[in-house]
């Protein structure tokens, strides 16, 4: 056996180019070039797949949990393992757990599921995405008030030890509730700060994207909107070149026309990119699930309190991507971009997001339709259809 696997498509998208008639070259895991057919070395293995196309692996900064788990209620390193696991069959190949504010407690455990998730290397695992409890009670959303509160001394010691910890961490958190100096701290240890759940004004957010936030956490939900004197926190974003933002495309969380006109207001090189906020559900038939107590129900494409409030979102990547496409009109080379490559220079990882050499060779097969066909990670096929 080789050391030199090719993997050849009718067309392969390398987060910037297309190419057609190619294949990709792989060694030890990692993208070496991608040639023509008539170019790939005499001593590759090789593994034709077909019509279809080759894109970069999607990449989530925001699950909350897959595959029947909610990583809240079972906060440990064989949930992230099925969560990861779940989100491979949609094109999914690198992932942050999502917890929302929950106690203390279950932070710590976590915490220490995803260091163990790191030592164990979980194909997809990539970190994790703390959000919460430091929000702004006015813009709780699905999140348990009771557990809602200011950042303590112990808080932001246990955050900054994670993010030494961790590959990537991402911590959302409210401008008004964590000031400049905690957000500063936290950027310093390596944590990516998000806002969100958040009634700032505009002034506040500028003053947290300042002390080094970088993102903010599904964009229009949860957030002070803009307005005509007060552009508040989505405002801010639009605003700033230099901060990144999460989209949950799903026609529910925000209106389409709303989503188009963020992507033509956007200033680069901060984007907007695609997450799912997707649940214990996806990959599975469940109607219905527990968090903190409370009952989510799914139907007609949203999960919902029974008060109505959605909590968390009935989607995966693949359909974000194609309703990128198929309803706001966008070019799919920029859907795969914002289902990729966009997320992953969010988080600072040049190895993802894209199919370059030394790039991580974690890759999605897709139909003419855009439907997954297999998903790959690391070079190995972690799922197939069929």
């Amino acid at each position: 056996m080789s050391d030199l696997l090719a993997v050849s498509a009718a067309r392969i998208f390398d987060g910037h180019d297309w190419h057609d008639d190619a294949a990709l070259l792989i060694e030890f895991g990692f993208v070496s070039a991608i040639v023509p057919e008539p170019d790939i070395p005499a001593h590759a293995d090789r593994v034709d797949l077909g019509g279809g196309m080759i894109v970069p692996g999607f990449v989530d900064l925001q699950v909350n949990g897959g595959g029947g788990v909610l990583f809240n209620n079972a906060p440990t390193i064989d949930s992230l393992r099925i969560i990861c696991a779940a989100h491979a069959q949609f094109g999914t190949t690198a992932l942050l757990p999502t917890l929302i504010t929950d106690t203390a407690e279950v932070n710590d455990e976590a915490i220490a599921a995803g260091i163990a998730a790191v030592a164990a290397r979980i194909p997809g695992f990539i970190g994790l995405h703390l959000e919460g409890p430091h929000l702004a009670l006015s813009r709780k959303g699905t999140h348990d008030p009771s557990f809602i509160r200011p950042m303590d001394p112990v808080d932001l010691e246990r955050l900054r030890t994670a993010a030494r910890n961790l590959p990537t961490l991402i911590c959302t958190v409210a401008a008004e509730t964590v000031p400049p100096a905690q957000i500063a701290s936290l950027v310093d240890a390596g944590a990516v700060v998000s806002l969100g759940h958040s009634d700032a004004s505009y002034e506040k957010a500028n003053a947290a994207f300042d002390a080094g936030a970088s993102m903010a956490t599904h964009l229009f939900n949860a957030m002070s909107q803009l307005g005509n004197r007060e552009p508040g926190l989505v405002g801010a974003v639009l605003d700033r070149p230099d901060v990144t933002a999460g989209l949950i495309a799903d026609g529910i969380h925000v209106h389409a026309a709303a989503m188009g006109a963020a992507l033509r207001a956007k200033k680069g090189p901060g984007r907007v990119f695609l997450v799912t906020d997707a649940m214990s559900q996806t990959g599975t038939d469940l109607t219905s699930f527990e968090l903190n107590g409370r009952t989510i129900t799914r139907a007609d494409g949203a999960l919902r309190l029974a008060d109505g409030t959605l909590a968390g979102a009935d989607l995966d990547m693949i359909d974000a991507v194609n309703f990128a496409i198929d309803v706001l009109g966008l070019d799919p080379s920029e859907a795969f971009r914002m289902a990729s490559l966009y997320p992953a220079q969010a988080i600072g990882r040049a190895g993802l997001g894209h199919l370059r050499p030394s790039a991580e060779a974690s890759f999605v097969h897709l139909s003419d339709d855009r439907q997954v066909q297999s998903t790959w990670i690391a070079g190995d096929r972690v799922w197939s259809r069929g």
